[in-house]
């Protein structure tokens, strides 16, 4: 099986690398995309939330130049090359996926995620804390769910639901006591307290805080959108009764489409 294409955008990239070739291309590094590989898969999930296929081929369309961009960098550096990279995560899905490429019997889901932990601890020896091997580039919400994830792995878990909403009760109750006493620098860290129990809470319920947060953005978003069609004079003029009306408004439209 050939790929062409694929093979044709890995040699535009080194034309447009080559001394011939792009001066802006020649000038990026590694450090200098970062952002372009985080807000590109992040459009990628754009599309994959609209359902949008076309779209999402376009968007995965940019998520691999970046892989095949960094790849090509790093030819050039003599760090490794885009056949390098396939090895790798070749090599590593056979490794972790005994039951389809070996002899390993599984019974379901959950042996399989199990043995995928197992093997990804042998790979990993060389962490020494739980805490090893969390992104440090990825968003504050997703780290704090690996981080708890991780912790849960070592048994430091609550004993029951109703203690962890004691927790969260507790941070609410600190958080408000920082704010009446006008304590900037406390009230930061009880609300960051506050924000971990919170993950901890959509942990404890399997339900993926990112994807929560991101779903309240796109609903408030589109209210607020519609809000903005549905007034009638700028909301700047709008006093906070006349809001409540209009939001009220615009979720039961939006509802009712």
């Amino acid at each position: 099986m050939s790929y062409p294409n694929l093979e044709r955008l890995i040699h535009i990239l080194e034309v447009l690398r080559s001394e011939n070739g792009c001066a802006w291309d020649r000038e990026q590094t590694h450090y200098s995309l970062k952002k372009n590989m985080i807000e590109e898969a992040y459009e990628a999930v754009d599309a994959i939330e609209d359902n949008d296929m076309k779209h999402l081929q376009e968007e995965l369309g940019d998520v691999l130049l970046q892989v095949v961009l960094h790849s090509q960098i790093a030819k050039e550096e003599n760090a490794f090359t885009i056949e390098d990279v396939a090895k790798g995560i070749s090599d590593k899905l056979v490794h972790r996926h005994p039951h389809v490429f070996g002899n390993l019997s599984v019974s379901g889901t959950k042996d399989i995620l199990d043995n995928w932990e197992k093997l990804k601890a042998e790979e990993k020896k060389h962490r020494k804390s739980a805490m090893d091997g969390i992104s440090k580039a990825q968003s504050a919400l997703m780290s704090a769910q690996k981080i708890s994830k991780n912790a849960v792995k070592k048994g430091f878990e609550w004993p029951d639901e109703n203690s962890l909403w004691e927790c969260f009760d507790s941070e609410v109750n600190e958080f408000k006591e920082a704010i009446k006493k006008h304590d900037e620098k406390n009230a930061e860290e009880e609300l960051g307290d506050l924000l971990f129990a919170t993950v901890n809470l959509a942990r404890w319920n399997k339900i993926d805080a990112e994807q929560a947060l991101l779903k309240a953005n796109r609903k408030f978003m589109a209210r607020f959108r519609k809000m903005e069609e549905l007034a009638t004079k700028p909301l700047e003029e709008y006093s906070f009764e006349e809001y409540d009306q209009l939001w009220k408004q615009a979720k039961k439209e939006l509802l009712n489409n």
